[in-house]
């Protein structure tokens, strides 16, 4: 369900309860160009990917279609509720592109224990909610045009998932869709897929999200790949973590819970391997490009970064026994000497683990020797949506509007 108009200013929650907003930014989302260096680190070289060709809306708006907007200056909004994160985009149209104008991100770990309780807490929900009415106040501000706000595998999983819903709906005029895995998959494709590495053959694109991870193999084919299969299995970085137990005392300990994280994600991708066998063996290997914390966080180790730097991770394409060697160190540490890592800190320290299990489940599966990176995928494919759909809406409105000046 989109939003058509910002949250009523009325309908706020009285005194202010969202703490720091996250940091703002305001760059040109486009397609990375290729540096002039490219920088090499452990396990080979790493590159931007290459500029590809353009709107990645076949769905909702033809190829044809010149431009999201001609002279536009609307706001429009896209809301990732997830079960780590609560994530905020507004942005504007720039030509086939959009500038974002406002962000905000906060991990609200709303599935917390959700995978012990079938439901989310109560400290859990006001943790999400004060960040929501932060989000709430951007929209305001910002005069959003048009808004989409989703929750994903947390609310679809819980028993009180859709009475959450509610309350933010009442509390802070936000109207949040609970989407489908499928849907999901879908908007990742659409906000990413422009980033994959020019080749022949199909590709699988990966979500590793809080509560869960989508597989999606995709076969490009023009503006816009076509979506051969895909498959949702219920273990992101937070579900896995609450699922597979373990003591973090000793070496041992800690790589027998690896190594029962890595069975139970190799277990659950089995099914889609096996009906994607045939693409993967064929003449052309499949190429892989992943969307998430886990793959920029261990993309920005790889680079040395000392502290997240988008531009530098956003596109880049590194070798994927790089990501492997992070992710065998990452799993013999301690979560203490994990969190003194850069980019990694408190919040991912513990469920960094967890995602490297399923990364390397993904590389066991499809041996790739290149990984693309993206740090972008739902939010991104929302507000694309939105504003190819209302580009196209214009459009059709003024040719109504010329059909009926000529009649008259």
């Amino acid at each position: 369900m989109a939003e058509r108009n910002p949250p009523d200013i009325k309908r706020g929650h009285g005194k202010n309860r969202g703490g720091t907003s996250g940091k703002v930014a305001d760059f040109r989302y486009k397609r990375p160009s290729r540096p002039d260096k490219r920088p090499k680190k452990q396990g080979g070289a790493s590159r931007k990917a290459k500029p590809r060709g353009d709107n990645p809306f076949e769905e909702q708006i033809s190829a044809s279609t010149p431009q999201f907007s001609r002279g536009r200056k609307q706001a429009y909004a896209a809301l990732d509720l997830g079960t780590n994160n609560c994530r905020l985009l507004i942005a504007r149209p720039s030509g086939e592109n959009f500038t974002v104008i406002d962000a905000f991100s906060r991990v609200v770990r709303l599935g917390e224990g959700l995978a012990a309780s079938g439901r989310l807490s109560d400290e859990a929900m006001e943790r999400t909610l004060a960040a929501l009415h932060v989000c709430a106040e951007k929209l305001r501000r910002r005069h959003v045009h048009l808004a989409r706000s989703v929750a994903t595998e947390a609310c679809r999983r819980a028993a009180n998932g859709p009475k959450f819903i509610e309350r933010v709906r009442k509390e802070t005029g936000i109207v949040l869709d609970i989407i489908s895995a499928q849907e999901e998959a879908r908007l990742a494709v659409l906000g990413c897929h422009i980033l994959l590495e020019d080749g022949e053959g199909p590709a699988v694109i990966f979500d590793i999200g809080g509560g869960s991870t989508e597989l999606v193999l995709v076969e490009p084919s023009g503006a816009v790949p076509r979506i051969l299969d895909w498959m949702s299995v219920p273990w992101g970085v937070v579900s896995l973590t609450d699922t597979i137990t373990g003591s973090d005392d000793s070496e041992e300990l800690r790589l027998d819970r690896y190594r029962r994280m890595r069975k139970t994600v190799l277990d659950s991708f089995r099914p889609f391997a096996q009906r994607i066998r045939d693409f993967a063996e064929g003449e052309h290997p499949i190429r892989l490009l992943g969307t998430s914390g886990t793959v920029t966080t261990l993309a920005s180790l790889h680079l040395e970064l000392p502290q997240y730097d988008r531009q530098a991770v956003d596109g880049l394409i590194l070798p994927s026994q790089a990501m492997r060697d992070i992710s065998y160190k990452l799993s013999h540490m301690s979560g203490d000497d994990r969190r003194q890592l850069p980019c990694i800190g408190d919040d991912r320290a513990n469920l960094v683990v967890a995602g490297c299990a399923i990364l390397e489940s993904i590389l066991d599966i499809w041996p790739s020797e290149q990984l693309g990176v993206a740090d972008r995928g739902i939010r991104e494919g929302i507000l694309r949506s939105l504003m190819a759909a209302d580009a196209t809406g214009e459009r059709s409105r003024a040719a109504l509007q010329r059909m009926r000046e000529q009649d008259v």
